[in-house]
């Protein structure tokens, strides 16, 4: 890093630390490396609002927070510390269940109510879609729970990666089906292991 991109790093994190304890900064992100490549993370005050795979365009996903939630983004990690050392160390396999406060507002309705209920399925367990309808109270809902993890705003913070079909398949992922294969494997998930208790 030259001297001149150094001070202009230096600068913009003094700008956004300034702007976060001003209350200015509606919301921050940072972009960490992870197995899976790099990851947007995204926050509020109240907790992580998205983690996005580079797969989806890291700046189409700041442009639809900015749209939905507020123009006041900034790149400002000091925000995200917490969340970013939680999935280095689920990554390593050292945590199985991510505890940062997560802010929901990107969901209503039904979709909110499936997201919610992902961790019922734990750490080294699948469920199949039809399980998870079940376990949210409308056995039939099976499409719309696809749906709900399809856009579920916080993978691997809320564990869509463990909801498979019912022939046992990965089924698809935000990040790729392999992202998804690769994340049972850390997990540990076999086929045949259900959702748990």
């Amino acid at each position: 890093m030259t001297t001149e991109t150094a001070d202009l790093t230096r600068l913009r994190a003094g700008l956004a630390a300034r702007a976060d304890d001003a209350g200015l900064l509606d919301i921050a992100y940072r972009v960490v490396d992870s197995p899976l490549g790099a990851l947007l993370l995204a926050a509020t005050e109240q907790g992580v609002l998205r983690v996005a795979f580079a797969s989806e365009g890291h700046d189409a996903v700041l442009t639809d927070l900015a749209d939905r939630v507020s123009p006041r983004v900034l790149a400002a990690p000091r925000r995200l510390d917490e969340a970013a050392r939680e999935l280095d160390e689920y990554f390593a396999g050292r945590l199985r269940e991510i505890t940062v406060p997560i802010d929901l507002r990107l969901l209503t309705g039904y979709r909110r109510e499936v997201v919610t209920a992902l961790p019922r399925v734990a750490y080294g367990h699948t469920a199949s879609y039809a399980q998870l309808a079940a376990l949210t109270g409308r056995p039939r809902a099976v499409r719309a729970v696809g749906s709900a993890c399809a856009h579920n705003p916080v993978p691997l913070l809320l564990p869509c990666h463990r909801i498979v079909r019912s022939d046992g398949g990965a089924g698809d992922y935000l990040g790729g089906p392999d992202a998804k294969r690769a994340l049972l494997r850390l997990e540990g998930a076999g086929a045949g292991r259900t959702v748990g208790p």
